[in-house]
């Protein structure tokens, strides 16, 4: 059919018929809200690379935790800041951790929220690396008894769900055996399947205080170029008993979620991470961005590529768009 039968414009000339030919939709139920927990009371320390956002006390982050689901917001994800590392992030794992304490308070006053936990160790270590570190090298397998003990001491505090973060090999084979085994067959694993070695994490870093102290992360993260890789990644975690496969980043990996989304039928979630967040924040405070306009843009880019769940720090303001 040639012009003029053929008129695109006819669908778009108002918001109503805009609406009613949407082909993706974006709510405040896809969202997972990242938020950073510290030893203390009352603290409210914003994260200077990542505005809007904070290390918050366990007792304003229930309050948090509390806002969160009145915006409609299913789900937060938790990271720790301990007020000791060593060279085996033993606070991780610890039965009074701060990440313990703070699942406990917050199932405790928000019962209906679901709370997901980071299981990793660069938080938590000396060196800030995910692993167990010998001779300058990352060690897999001796840090996969670690990851194993604190996926089940977050189980123990009452954690919905637990999302390695790591990339280790077998780690994911390791955690839900041990959850099987201490009688948490039904607590599910998010896991960060296909996650890069990437540029954007550093506001993250600043806000964990995990950054490496030698080296890198790119012999256990993966290489950005590679995607058939991240194929290979995701099917490795779900033969090992993954519920739900993760790609981060999410802006600069469209095309990995999209592969990933076509490949398997299971839950993919996707992470807009702290530089994806920073870029827009800074833009948008400098006047070169509608930071309201981009914020729905970029998040509906991520459920568009096939996303089921988008882990981000603009949950609470999209949540707020999106209703108003």
């Amino acid at each position: 059919m040639s012009f003029p039968q053929s008129r695109p414009r006819r669908l778009r000339q108002s918001p109503k018929l805009r609406t009613l030919v949407q082909e993706t939709a974006l709510s405040a139920a896809d969202f997972i809200y990242p938020l950073f927990v510290t030893h203390g009371k009352g603290i409210r320390k914003e994260i200077v690379s990542m505005p809007n956002t904070y290390q918050l006390s366990i007792d304003t982050l229930v309050k948090e935790a509390q806002e969160v689901r009145r915006l409609g917001i299913p789900a937060v994800i938790l990271f720790g800041i301990p007020k000791k590392k060593d060279e085996r992030g033993s606070e991780a794992y610890a039965p009074t951790g701060i990440i313990q304490q703070a699942v406990k308070a917050v199932k405790d006053r928000v019962p209906e929220l679901v709370v997901i936990t980071d299981v990793c160790l660069c938080e938590y270590t000396r060196h800030g690396h995910c692993g167990v570190v010998k001779e300058g090298r990352v060690l897999n397998d001796p840090t996969l008894e670690l990851l194993a003990r604190e996926a089940v001491s977050h189980a123990k505090a009452g954690a919905d769900m637990v999302a390695p973060s790591d990339m280790m090999d077998g780690r994911v084979k390791a955690i839900r055996t041990a959850l099987d085994r201490e009688n948490f067959e039904m607590t599910p694993i998010l896991s960060y399947a296909a996650k890069y070695a990437s540029a954007f994490y550093g506001p993250f870093r600043d806000a964990a205080g995990s950054a490496p102290q030698f080296g890198d992360r790119k012999s256990y993260q993966m290489d950005p170029p590679n995607v058939r890789e991240a194929l290979r990644e995701v099917a490795l975690d779900i033969e090992e008993g993954a519920d739900i496969v993760m790609v981060k980043p999410a802006l600069a990996y469209l095309d990995v979620i999209h592969r990933v989304r076509s490949a398997f039928n299971v839950p993919v979630a996707a992470y807009q991470v702290s530089g994806e967040y920073a870029m827009i924040k800074a833009a948008s405070r400098l006047k070169w961005l509608d930071e309201d306009r981009v914020i729905i843009e970029t998040l509906t880019s991520i459920k568009r590529a096939g996303a089921d769940l988008i882990l981000t720090y603009f949950a609470k303001e999209a949540a707020r768009l999106l209703q108003s």
